[in-house]
């Protein structure tokens, strides 16, 4: 099992001593990956429902700062040489994926391939409304926006022509390490699974009892193998409660057995004392007991 850490651009690690401080002990401690989150814009009036709380409204305020992920992602490179690089999600319709697709491509060679694309369709309509961005077929802009980047990754003079993106022999270099970089796709309803599936990729479900992850893990296999993906290929990101309880490797087997590869863990969960305390804990109690899981 892996262990991934995820809001890690926020709170204490915003700035930057906090985040160099947590990334390097992340990285001596076994972590395998840190994940971003991403507004662009704190709308203060907004009425649309986050889909992760009971109350519906995400926690955060608008003083709270979300660096921008690609920025943070970058800095943290600069002072690790091994940890995954990973946006946790990067909202992809809000962008545009021709530049999307050099910075991603950047920060993957100069890093080494260590850049993983989280990516979702977003959830509050209000902030796509600041960014002038249509809120209506999120999802069709973002399986358009995914085609496109991997177009620009994968040769020079490349074409592609999609209902949302389209250029003719054009190239854009560096490229990622591979001419590609994973792509996960976030998301817990059944149309992020089948996005996963249809897309060849990883899947991070937001929230699911493991039950429920194995379900639409199996909706996102069985439509891989529609699309003519390997369904074997299709890895499962996601949390479990049970991390920080009595019986964390009892938790990690659990989650193993439904097809898990990789625990995340919380960044709120790992700042106390501080980052490198906190994390050695963690690593004796559960990253080394589960290392063979």
């Amino acid at each position: 099992m892996r262990y991934g850490i995820a809001f890690a651009n926020t709170m204490g690690w915003v700035d930057g001593s906090g985040a160099t401080e947590m990334a390097r002990a992340a990285e001596t401690h076994g972590f395998e990956s840190v994940w971003t989150v991403e507004h662009v814009v704190y709308p203060d009036d907004y009425a649309s429902e986050y889909p992760y709380a009971a109350d519906g409204k995400m926690p955060a305020t608008s003083t709270t700062p979300i660096p921008d992920p690609l920025i943070w992602l970058s800095y943290i490179a600069a002072v690790t040489s091994e940890i995954k690089l990973a946006t946790g999600i990067l909202i992809l319709p809000q962008r545009n994926p021709v530049v999307l697709a050099k910075e991603l491509a950047t920060l993957d060679h100069m890093s080494g391939g260590r850049v993983e694309l989280g990516i979702g369709v977003g959830w509050l309509e209000e902030e796509f409304d600041a960014l002038s961005i249509p809120w209506g077929k999120r999802g069709a802009r973002t399986d358009d926006y995914v085609h496109a980047m991997r177009a620009l990754w994968s040769s020079d003079g490349a074409s592609y022509d999609g209902e949302f993106a389209s250029f003719t022999r054009v190239s854009s270099n560096p490229k990622p390490v591979g001419n590609d970089i994973p792509i996960v796709t976030g998301g817990h309803s059944t149309h992020a699974a089948k996005r996963a599936g249809r897309l060849g990729t990883g899947f991070f479900p937001g929230k699911g009892s493991p039950a429920e992850l194995a379900e639409l893990m199996d909706v996102a296999r069985q439509t891989a193998a529609d699309a003519g993906n390997d369904p074997a290929a299709i890895e499962l990101t996601a949390a479990h409660p049970g991390t920080f309880g009595d019986d964390p490797v009892g938790a990690a087997e659990e989650m193993a057995a439904i097809g898990c590869t990789r625990l995340i863990v919380p960044a709120f969960m790992l700042m106390r004392p501080n980052a490198d305390e906190a994390m050695a804990a963690f690593a004796e109690k559960v990253i080394v007991p589960t290392e063979g899981i």
